[in-house]
């Protein structure tokens, strides 16, 4: 119930202990990621560098997080998940501070970069599957649609300003120190998550560390996520997506950026632009409680293709700040409707190992489009490479619609049967009210 003082409801009253520094902790590391991206392109630019070397680099991050993410979502199932992220946290911060010093002396070679990416791609895939079995376990489902609103609120505010900050930082004092400013957000980051409390294990949890091993658990989640044809469905659809979207904004837009807009500045403000988009989305979401929870997610995802489409035609940098905020607004549609479908239909046992499988299906093309995004441009030109990567977000943004469960998916107010019990049968029409790195 919530706390009431002298009649009045406290702030935040729904919030606990667990829910507030997770959210902080990702507050002050997105400050410093968001910069990280404008940074290694420009610094790889620098380099001599061109769309190659930027494909190279964000392959080489992404296909160490597909390679480990299985395993990262195992363990969270398995040990504290609070402590995985720490570790995380700590790895990823080396790995940038050492980047940080190359670029700074001037000393950094393409395969150093290359490598150090790895190292923070398999941060990466131990950190995202903790993380979202954190946020779950931190709120109960009548509060999870304004929580994970808010959640993305407060991430998305902090990219705002890391967009804006790195892109301004990259063109006044150089990349590296955008760099080390990742490093040491990072760092506090997983200071905080020290002071977070593990939640008691569920009886099946228990049970698994007691008995069973890694391979059982992958097997478990696996069935777990092959038993939701709504769930592999949205998982392979995004996949594609996403490798489409990566080269898009990770490859070919900050060559456009270096060509046309000006450079780091313009690009980091356009950058900025999203953020403001995905901060808008939040606000939305706190109110707008869509009954169809997958169609309004993948309405939320036919807008990612707009930036592509703008960088394509040409369009003044306005039109394209505009392009970005919409697109940023799509994603957090997507992102909030799709962390309650899972909180609501996952059991909370397996929930990091089935968020491994969803995060592994999600990136797994995107190294591929990263390193296609090269080639791609060489064939079609810049603007048509970006026309690809637009018309490809379109196409599987529909297509997934034809699934029927994806269409029907509809949140729920009343408690959810045992996890034993559930199916992928939309929840029944005469239902209710609504609302996540």
């Amino acid at each position: 119930m919530p706390n009431r003082t002298k009649g009045h409801t406290r702030p935040l009253a729904w919030a606990g202990r667990e829910y507030l520094i997770q959210t902080g902790a990702t507050v002050v590391g997105g400050l410093g990621n968001a910069g990280a991206p404008i940074a290694t392109a420009f610094a790889l630019l620098r380099m001599g560098g061109g769309a190659a070397a930027i494909g190279y680099v964000t392959g080489a991050r992404l296909a160490a997080t597909v390679l480990f993410l299985l395993i990262g979502g195992a363990v969270a199932d398995r040990l504290p998940r609070h402590r995985v992220m720490v570790a995380a946290n700590v790895g990823n911060a080396l790995s940038q501070a050492a980047l940080a010093a190359l670029v700074l002396t001037g000393s950094a070679k393409l395969w150093q970069v290359v490598l150090l990416a790895s190292a923070n791609g398999i941060g990466q895939a131990f950190y995202a599957p903790a993380a979202e079995g954190m946020i779950m376990e931190s709120v109960d489902q009548e509060q999870a649609p304004r929580a994970f609103a808010l959640f993305r609120t407060a991430l998305n505010s902090s990219q705002i300003g890391g967009a804006a900050l790195g892109g301004a930082l990259v063109a006044a004092v150089g990349p590296g120190w955008v760099l080390a400013l990742d490093a040491t957000t990072l760092a506090a980051a997983g200071t905080l998550r020290v002071f977070l409390r593990a939640p008691t294990p569920t009886g099946q949890q228990a049970e698994r560390e007691a008995g069973s091993g890694m391979l059982a658990d992958l097997r478990e989640g696996w069935r777990e996520f092959t038993s939701r044809r709504w769930l592999w469905a949205v998982v392979v659809q995004y996949g594609v997506v996403n490798a489409c979207l990566i080269a898009a904004e990770s490859v070919l837009g900050p060559i456009v950026a270096d060509q046309r807009l000006g450079g780091p500045r313009p690009w980091g403000l356009v950058n900025a632009a999203m953020g403001a988009g995905l901060v808008a989305g939040g606000l939305l979401m706190v109110r707008w409680q869509p009954r169809r929870l997958l169609l309004a997610g993948t309405a939320g995802v036919l807008l990612f293709a707009l930036p592509a489409a703008t960088l394509a035609a040409g369009a003044p940098l306005t039109v394209l700040g505009g392009a970005m905020f919409a697109s940023g607004i799509g994603g957090t549609v997507y992102g909030v409707c799709w962390m309650i479908a899972l909180q609501q239909e996952i059991p909370a046992a397996s929930f990091s190992r089935v968020a491994a499988y969803d995060w592994c299906g999600s990136v797994a093309l995107a190294p591929v489009g990263t390193m296609a995004a090269a080639p791609l441009a060489g064939g079609l030109g810049l603007n048509g490479a970006l026309w690809a990567c637009a018309g490809g977000m379109t196409l599987l943004s529909l297509l997934v619609l034809a699934v029927p469960e994806v269409r029907q998916l509809a949140r729920v107010t009343a408690a959810p049967p045992p996890s034993g019990l559930r199916s992928e049968t939309p929840a029944p029409t005469a239902v209710r009210s609504e609302a996540a790195a």
